[in-house]
């Protein structure tokens, strides 16, 4: 499965599509919207290459108010990797001086499943961008991330159907003490994701990103795992937001999570697409719905088949 969306939005901006034929004065102020840059190698344009697309942007508005870029498709990702478009934003790093947010890789299943998404070292964003503070990533096949400290990051998401371990190693010895919000889509092994929960040991001990506040573990085969482990992290204690959504949680799960720590401080965990009986909803509803938890219990899904725990699913995987 492979649902991820469109981005509608980046830095609070509307995501626009770059169109080079749109007239000057109905295009957007440059810094009034997230711009997204995307060509269709199948489409009537198809030799329009990304490079191409991306000089006439900077020719088009003025890239020393952009504030939000957006990468799309690149091509045929699954064959070319994204160190393309990365580097050739990196190269412009000098003309687009209030860059603060990039996503990169916003495609959709119709353009390329996100494990077909070829990915790199996606930290030449900070290295050139020292001001970054919002980084988004689609995709882990390839994905490289080395330790590395960057002092304005503050929120980071990488969304995917298979996180590698190296790349989540390398980001929880990276110095980002800026970092509030930290959302990681783990995935599956068939994919990719081979990270295990010792491997989120930095992070849940709380000895790591002093300011982080909204932490996601979500879309992984090990969701019940995770659950246990974040009863008894440290680091639970100064979060506000709690994110366990798309994966294989189940009464097992959930019950580690009551058993745990308390989470009564907590204005919101995410647990949608889950696993869970109606018992065991009611009982999470019944211990933090009166503590002012807003708890999101929706999609409540069915194994695959009756081997029961062995036939759940996460919600984005291929």
């Amino acid at each position: 499965m492979s649902n991820a969306d469109r981005l509608h939005e980046l830095l609070g901006l509307q995501a626009v599509d770059f169109q080079r034929e749109t007239e000057e004065s109905a295009r957007p102020a440059a810094e009034a919207v997230a711009w997204r840059i995307s060509v269709d190698p199948f489409g009537p344009e198809g030799d329009v290459s990304w490079e191409e697309e991306f000089d006439a942007f900077l020719g088009a508005v003025d890239p020393s108010r952009v504030r939000a870029l957006i990468i799309g498709q690149w091509g045929e990702s699954y064959e070319e990797d994204s160190s393309y478009p990365i580097g050739l934003v990196v190269a412009a790093a000098g003309r687009l001086t209030s860059l603060t947010a990039v996503f990169v890789g916003d495609l959709v299943m119709e353009e390329a499943e996100i494990s077909w998404i070829e990915q790199s070292d996606v930290t030449a964003l900070l290295t050139a961008f020292p001001a970054l503070t919002h980084l988004g990533v689609r995709g882990g096949t390839g994905l490289v991330f080395p330790p590395v400290e960057h002092t304005s990051l503050r929120e980071l998401t990488i969304e995917s159907g298979g996180l590698p371990a190296v790349a989540l190693r390398g980001l929880l010895d990276s110095e980002l003490p800026a970092l509030e919000s930290l959302d990681l889509w783990l995935g599956v092994s068939a994919y990719g994701g081979d990270a295990v929960v010792p491997d989120l040991a930095p992070l849940l001990t709380g000895t790591r990103f002093p300011r982080l506040r909204h932490l996601g573990l979500r879309n992984s085969e090990l969701q019940n795992e995770i659950a246990a482990a974040i009863g008894s992290a440290p680091l639970v204690a100064r979060l506000r937001t709690l994110d366990l959504s798309n994966g294989t949680l189940g009464d097992e799960g959930a019950a580690a999570l009551l058993e745990g720590q308390p989470l009564i401080h907590l204005e919101a965990l995410d647990l949608h697409h889950h696993f869970l009986s109606e018992p065991m909803e009611r009982r999470l509803t019944e211990a933090l719905a009166p503590h002012g938890v807003a708890v999101d219990l929706s999609e409540r899904c069915e194994p695959w088949d009756d081997r029961g725990a062995a036939g759940r699913y996460t919600a984005v995987a291929e």
